[in-house]
């Protein structure tokens, strides 16, 4: 399986340093890594607690 990670369409949007989280589906989960450190590894999670982590984020 090909790995195809992606940016976030607000990439750039308000963003002075491109700072940036990256999102690919694995399978049964979801890999979130660093979009200036890739070689650092990626957090994988559970598509129901990515949706929980956006949904806190943007109460925050």
């Amino acid at each position: 399986m090909e790995v195809v990670w992606r940016k976030s369409s607000y990439f750039g949007a308000g963003s002075s340093g491109g700072d940036c989280v990256e999102v690919a589906e694995l399978g049964a989960c979801v890999g979130v890594r660093d979009s200036k450190a890739p070689e650092c590894g990626h957090l994988s999670i559970s598509r129901e607690s990515l949706v929980t982590l956006i949904g806190q984020i943007k109460t925050n």
